[in-house]
């Protein structure tokens, strides 16, 4: 029996060390030390510093944010994102109620901003603000003032307040979103659903988003809870300084799902000066439509890779036509900086200087081309960016452009043919081809007429893929589609 017992006592004494051995309680390994590498040694600077709280934070910022209340007539509320992206303020208006039905009803909405100098300046989105006919700021201690737009900018939509009569006020530190690491700690304050100086935490779930809200489109993306009302608001770093302003949502509901966005603040401090000088941001023009370079784009064009930025369309007598750009080319080198997608070079452009000359490299024929382009003024009308689906494959009837057809469509020339419809599901159909679009060229050659273009379009039977130079409002955008089989 004494026998027994100390052989269960010898084993519960094996486990427990074995055990002890795995949580790292020092007990000896049964092998020389020798026999295996020493381990790593892990500095206390290399691991991330975890905050215990945000209290002290966000008693720091908290006079600095404003709550926002504005009065409109709205028509089409909210910033232009596409579904699922939404603002998180635009589906947070209620109507006032109007005896006269025949006036457009008045609504209010609740946004968020924070205090840029001390004599009464504020940050927001500008749709938070457009076509309000009355603005009142709030700060954390309850005084309110009447605030009025100093500048807009809708392309980035950021927009420059000022409270009327307000002085002493605390501004917040403006820091470097550049700097920023994906997996950063972030807050965001705000006043989701009119809950004023709401406080939530997250990290930076990634950077450079693009969501298809415009040519500028460069968001950090967080998981900080943003909810409507937190739009305009400060997205800071654990050292209170303002990384971004928080501006949209991913949500099919309206409400927060873990995935909001912020424009950088360093975009930011590039436009608050011109907001605050001209009331409206002057941008570099290239003169150039451009578009995403797809998988079979690469093909028809031969290109070895996706990069750089395919040119779809060249304003007449614009800075890239007088530089030697053609329709065809593919940039991939601006300024001395090298383009590696669509979408980068129209936020290097704008900030460049009227009148600035730069050098810019394009693929033309396989070969690099250099030109010298003297960089206009962009003027609102203009746009730089014509983005097209990302599958090319055709299904779609044509006819010729008469005279009366040229004249509802705005067209210069009666040359092409226009698209009358096009059969849902199919290869035109998810090629994102339109009624109402005029085919130029096939395969880089001129289209006259419907007759030359069944021609040309029986001559590319055999291809795999087939080249569309397009027509479409005042834009030209390339499409190469994949004819079905069977």
């Amino acid at each position: 029996m004494e026998t027994k017992k100390r052989i269960k006592k010898t084993l519960l004494a094996l486990v427990m060390a074995t055990a002890m051995v795995g949580l790292g309680y020092g007990i000896a390994p049964a092998v020389k030390s020798n026999d295996m590498p020493a381990p790593a040694v892990v500095k206390s600077s290399d691991i991330p510093m975890v905050p215990a709280n945000f209290s002290d934070l966000a008693a720091k910022v908290r006079s600095g944010v404003v709550n926002i209340q504005v009065v409109k007539t709205v028509k089409n509320a909210g910033f232009g994102f596409p579904y699922p992206f939404t603002t998180p303020f635009g589906d947070f208006f209620g109507p006032f109620s109007d005896a006269n039905p025949h006036r457009a009803p008045q609504q209010q909405g609740v946004g968020s901003g924070f205090v840029i100098s001390s004599d009464g300046y504020i940050l927001t989105n500008n749709h938070v603000v457009d076509e309000a006919n009355q603005i009142k700021i709030k700060l954390a201690d309850g005084k309110e003032y009447d605030a009025k737009v100093v500048g807009r900018d809708p392309k980035t939509d950021l927009a420059l307040l000022k409270a009327e009569g307000a002085s002493n006020l605390q501004p917040l530190q403006l820091g470097d979103s550049d700097s920023l690491r994906v997996g950063s700690w972030v807050v965001a304050i705000g006043s989701p659903f009119g809950l004023e100086q709401t406080v939530t935490a997250g990290i930076v779930s990634a950077k450079g988003r693009v969501i298809g809200s415009g040519p500028y489109d460069n968001f950090i993306q967080t998981d900080a809870s943003i909810n409507p009302g937190n739009s305009g608001g400060p997205l800071l770093n654990t050292e209170g300084q303002v990384v971004g302003i928080n501006t949209a949502i991913f949500s099919q509901s309206g409400g927060n799902v873990g995935i909001g966005f912020a424009i950088p603040v360093n975009m930011a401090k590039d436009i608050v000066p011109q907001l605050k000088e001209k009331g409206h941001v002057t941008r570099g023009w290239l003169g150039v439509g451009i578009q995403k370079i797809t998988p079979e784009l690469a093909k028809s064009f031969g290109l070895k890779d996706e990069k750089g930025a395919l040119v779809s369309q060249v304003v007449k007598d614009g800075p890239a036509d007088k530089g030697g750009i053609e329709t065809g080319d593919v940039i991939v080198e601006f300024d001395g900086k090298k383009v590696s997608d669509s979408n980068e070079l129209p936020r290097m452009v704008a900030p460049l200087p009227v009148g600035k000359t730069v050098s810019v490299k394009v693929l033309r024929g396989g070969a690099v081309v250099n030109h010298e382009v003297k960089i206009g003024q962009l003027e609102e009308q203009k746009e730089e960016v014509a983005n097209v689906s990302t599958r090319k494959p055709l299904g779609m009837t044509v006819q010729n452009i008469t005279p009366e057809i040229a004249d509802g469509l705005g067209l210069k020339s009666e040359k092409g043919v226009v698209v009358t419809s096009v059969i849902p599901g199919s290869p035109a159909a998810q090629a994102d081809i339109r009624s109402g679009d005029v085919i130029q060229q096939v395969n880089k050659k001129p289209v006259k007429d419907v007759e030359d273009f069944k021609q040309k379009m029986e001559n590319t039977k055999d291809q795999e893929t087939i080249l569309l130079l397009i027509q479409r409002g005042e834009n030209t955008l390339f499409a190469a589609l994949t004819p079905a089989k069977g």
